[in-house]
């Protein structure tokens, strides 16, 4: 019997090298597969979009907050993994009590690289966890965090208006492409068009997720404010945790090139 502590320091017991996965997690499914899982895993839900062929012939067990309970007992899994703030608690809590399940707790870099390397320990795949984790580390060292002073405003979603507040990992991203998120408050709170207003960011991102904002939508926000630079930004390039993380930097200097051009 090993033994493995979650990221909520929970204890989570397997009898042996787990066999049957389901993540219901987007970015720690893709995490899976790129550590080569590709068997292993026989249940995502219907937003673990990447990789697309996997996606496409894995069975899927509802949405992150609507999981399909009856389906996930039907596939027996020997572990779940989930997340504190995508999966709902109830859910997760009832699983908990039939099978082993591992839970991450991410808001920031440091902890989305403890997390790779520990789902690399509780599936085996050490080696390549911890590969994977030195070359996201060399790419972020080779991205050097500019000196923007400029305030932003992260949204993602609409009516009602939210954005990334404090202590997210969308903000301590942020914090690394140079900015400075507008909100005081934590987590993901609600704001009005007066509250935009007043708060007059020098920046607006536009995320593409959860809510899908397009080209249509800056308008939306250039009227409100018109000396603000409104861009649409790839929403799994601040939120997905995991492999994607290989892709950041690079991103994030396209996004900063952006951001700093003239208009």
């Amino acid at each position: 019997m090993a033994v493995f502590y979650d990221q909520l320091n929970k204890r989570v017991e397997l009898p042996s090298v787990p066999k049957r996965i389901i993540s219901v997690v987007p970015s720690q499914t893709e995490l899976l597969f790129y550590l080569g899982l590709d068997v292993e895993v026989i249940g995502i839900t219907k937003f673990c979009i990447h990789p697309t062929d996997k996606f496409k012939t894995t069975t899927k067990v509802g949405g992150t907050k609507q999981l399909n309970i009856q389906q996930i007992k039907e596939l027996k899994p020997d572990l779940i993994i989930a997340n504190k703030e995508e999966n709902d608690k109830s859910q997760i809590e009832e699983l908990i009590h039939i099978y082993p399940v591992w839970i991450s707790d991410i808001s920031n870099l440091d902890e989305a690289l403890d997390m790779i390397i520990k789902v690399g320990e509780l599936v085996d795949r050490n080696d390549k966890s911890e590969r994977l984790v030195k070359d996201i580390v060399q790419q972020f060292n080779q991205f050097t965090t500019p000196k923007l002073n400029l305030s932003v405003a992260y949204f993602i979603w609409r009516k009602p208006y939210m954005v990334a507040g404090k202590q997210t990992y969308i903000d301590n991203l942020l914090e690394r492409c140079g900015l400075v998120t507008v909100s005081k408050d934590d987590r993901y709170p609600e704001v009005t068009e007066q509250m935009l207003i007043d708060a007059n960011p020098d920046v607006i991102l536009l995320s593409s997720e959860p809510y899908p904002f397009t080209q249509k939508h800056i308008e939306e926000f250039q009227l409100l404010l018109p000396d603000a630079k409104v861009i649409l930004v790839d929403g799994e390039m601040f939120s997905w945790y995991g492999s994607r993380l290989l892709q950041v930097p690079t991103y994030f200097k396209q996004l900063i090139e952006t951001i700093t051009a003239k208009q």
